[in-house]
């Protein structure tokens, strides 16, 4: 079966960006930035992305594009024989369909939301029944099982059009509007009175506050933050460098596909601060701060209805580019494995992941009561799983079979990465990779464990 193309490089950048940027960009990366004192942070965050995010992207892009296949498929292609790194591949499946399990959940909290701004849910509301909104949508699982179905229909909908056709026409124009609408909610916050102290806090590294915080937890906090925001290790990122032309080198899009998840993490940060420091809101209130805190903000302010509306639109993208990049990897699993047509596989994941969500959503109301890992409930335990443990081991296990002879091999990697014109990867970097990434990655597991 020929294997499909991305129209123009600049939809394979979006749409890759796309799958990078999520809801650790703009929900988690400003509240961590919050809790460990602004731009020191920040600083850190920006270097382990250089020195462990990019390496990291290019290894898997590189084994999606030599391979043209997907996780399972591509590992197959590039092993030497008898060996079983593929074994790996179904552990990245794995780890897109648990993540899938619970994010489509948040991503219909953030569809939710953006309706009950649009349609006035939030007018003329007192301050204090704000958190109430949050908990009512909670307690309703009938409420929460609509918002995820409709982003699950709508994202194997989208994808069932094909990769030109589906995903890279809807996710450009999604993009670019991501875009346009963080400018002009950047603008908006930044014009607000008393912003600029929102700003210093944000923006200028200040060693005193952050060893408030412990400069050793700001350290490992802005590289477990690098690391995973690019949601590196289960070949979320890998199949569409199957996709790729081999026109450009890998370092180069993989620098460029992290600029572009930094800048909208960053003017996250610059919409959410200098709001809080104008309301006198603290921006440490951890994640409760987009769906309690932020909606206060937005009460208080001048055409509030308008400014949560866009908000909200802007998470939705957000969160929905994620969405149906990883389910694009999904599909092109069964159809690597099993030969299935793309209709047959967005009709079957539809329906699984549909099903397989629900105990997220449950798991706020009637299953409540359920803990599953230690003292954590349905979402927390789901994510664990992931981030915790499929994210790194993942992202080491590429690592291995890149740089060690008994994998694919160090120099196929480079040649692989440093095939087209741009930005190349120099070989001086072969010892870092072998010795030092792998005791980083090692670290960032061994502290989730903990």
């Amino acid at each position: 079966m020929q294997r499909e193309n991305f129209q123009s490089r600049l939809g394979f950048l979006l749409v890759s960006a796309g799958c990078a940027i999520g809801i650790g960009n703009v929900w988690r990366f400003p509240f961590v930035t919050g809790a460990n004192g602004g731009g020191v942070f920040v600083l850190f965050y920006i270097l382990f992305l250089i020195i462990m995010g990019i390496p990291v992207l290019t290894m898997e892009l590189a084994v999606g594009r030599a391979s043209r296949g997907s996780a399972v498929q591509g590992y197959k292609t590039l092993e030497k024989p008898g060996s079983k790194w593929h074994i790996h591949g179904w552990f990245c499946i794995l780890g897109c369909y648990l993540l899938m399990m619970y994010y489509t959940t948040v991503s219909g909290w953030m569809l939710g939301y953006f309706v009950k701004f649009i349609s006035g849910t939030f007018t003329g509301l007192a301050t204090d029944a704000v958190d109430g909104v949050f908990a009512t949508m909670l307690a309703n699982p009938g409420e929460m099982t609509l918002w995820m179905a409709i982003t699950v229909v709508a994202g194997f909908l989208v994808c069932s059009f094909g990769l030109q056709k589906g995903l890279e026409r809807i996710t450009k124009w999604m993009m670019l509007g991501l875009l346009a609408l963080i400018l002009v909610l950047v603008v908006h916050s930044l014009l607000l009175p008393g912003a600029g102290e929102g700003v210093r806090f944000y923006l200028l590294p200040d060693f005193r506050r952050a060893s408030e915080a412990g400069l050793g937890n700001v350290i490992t906090a802005a590289m477990n933050q690098s690391f995973f925001t690019l949601s590196l290790g289960i070949a979320a990122m890998e199949i569409f460098g199957s996709y790729m032309s081999k026109d450009r080198t890998l370092t180069g899009e993989a620098a460029r596909i992290c600029g572009l998840d930094t800048f909208v993490a960053l003017m996250a940060g610059l919409i959410i601060f200098p709001a809080c420091f104008s309301f006198g809101v603290e921006p440490n209130a951890g994640p409760a701060l987009i769906f309690m805190t932020l909606p206060k903000v937005f009460l208080n302010m001048a055409g509030g209805r308008l400014w949560g509306t866009l908000f909200f639109l802007f998470m939705t993208f957000a969160s929905f580019s994620t969405v149906i990049a990883v389910f694009e990897n999904l599909l092109a699993n069964c159809m690597d494995n099993f030969g299935w047509t793309r209709k047959k596989a967005s009709v079957i994941n539809g329906a699984f992941i549909l099903i397989a969500s629900l105990p997220c959503v449950l798991g706020y109301n009637v299953w409540s009561h359920v803990h599953i890992l230690g003292n954590r409930d349905v979402l927390d335990s789901e994510d664990f799983l992931v981030s915790n443990l499929l994210l790194p081991i993942g992202s080491l296990v590429y690592l291995l079979f890149c740089v060690t002879r008994w994998g694919w091999g160090f120099d196929n990697y480079l040649e692989e990465t440093n095939t087209g014109a741009g930005m190349r990867m120099s070989r001086k970097l072969k010892p870092y990779f072998q010795f030092i990434l792998p005791i980083l990655i090692l670290v960032i597991l061994i502290q989730g464990l903990i």
